[in-house]
């Protein structure tokens, strides 16, 4: 039980992260802000613990090659897709933004089905046919009040997320350790966040006093405590049951998105397509041999 409490903290975490966007928006940050200072803060509190870690087992060798891989990995990968999901919520529900997130688990599978990792089953392609049946409920008519950029945003995050997962994952089996690469990740995409931020002038600390709250909690909460407790939760569970408990996630930004966030509760109709595409997900984690795990967990997160 202790294990899946800990996941389920996490996807906690991670589920409230668009909602915290939203309100930091709402109090002047920009996207490129807002994430500087979540991936800084991050960077800050993982690399401290990677070192202790690394003294723990005798030193930690991070070789040139691994620092060029990781800077492709969080200074371009996670900073496209964090990018892409965070701008998503400035444009359609928090909610209907983690739910088109959340076909990643199927294309993860697709993926490792095309580059020859995982071979092609039934379960993956039921999986992706579920997945899309609920997206495609989810979404209803694309007239009706949806923006399509914000859609588009999403379903960008979702594939750079799987090419991130992939990518990551046979990082990770390199040697890495997770926290180490973890706080490598949050460094580079800190640094590509602060280099894109300064060049567009979209880099600025004027926003109000209270915008402080909403980044406290998305770097904190949503981003350090979260994968704390993933990593925590999957060491006890293994990478499939954790995986699986990750599915929480949306749910979790469903319900807080129509508690927090006025006119942003999904429909009847959209609800059924969050259940199918959260089967669809929880299909593509088993149809894995062995799951992916996240360099940096979560959506977004």
């Amino acid at each position: 039980m202790r294990g899946f409490g800990l996941v389920g903290l996490s996807a906690t975490g991670f589920g409230l992260m668009p909602v915290f966007a939203v309100h930091a928006y709402g109090d002047g940050l920009t996207v490129p802000t807002l994430l500087f200072l979540r991936f800084a803060i991050a960077a800050a509190l993982f690399l401290p613990c990677a070192w202790w870690y690394a003294r723990r087992r005798g030193g930690l060798r991070v070789t040139r090659g691994d620092l060029l891989r990781v800077a492709l990995l969080g200074g371009v990968l996670y900073a496209a897709q964090s990018t892409l999901y965070f701008s998503a919520v400035r444009h359609i529900s928090p909610a209907l933004a983690a739910l088109i997130l959340y076909v990643y688990p199927a294309l993860v599978a697709c993926g490792a089905a095309a580059i020859g990792k995982e071979r092609p089953t039934a379960a993956v392609v039921g999986s992706v046919v579920v997945t899309l049946c609920g997206v495609a409920l989810a979404l209803g008519r694309l007239g009706g009040g949806l923006s399509a950029v914000g859609i588009g945003e999403a379903v960008g995050a979702a594939v750079v997320y799987t090419v991130y997962i992939l990518y990551g994952d046979r990082l990770g089996a390199g040697g890495l350790p997770p926290v180490a690469l973890t706080g490598l990740v949050s460094l580079f995409a800190a640094l590509s966040f602060l280099g894109y931020g300064a060049v567009r002038g979209q880099l600025s600390f004027g926003f109000r006093e209270a915008g402080w709250v909403p980044v406290v909690c998305v770097a904190l909460g949503s981003t350090v405590v979260a994968i704390l407790c993933f990593f925590a939760g999957m060491a006890l569970l293994g990478p499939t049951k954790a995986s699986l408990g990750s599915m929480l996630e949306p749910v979790v930004s469903i319900v807080a998105a129509a508690a927090l966030l006025p006119g942003s509760a999904l429909t009847a109709l959209q609800l059924l397509g969050a259940a199918l595409v959260l089967v669809g997900a929880s299909v593509g984690v088993l149809a894995q041999r062995r799951p992916a795990v996240r360099a940096v967990a979560g959506g977004g997160s």
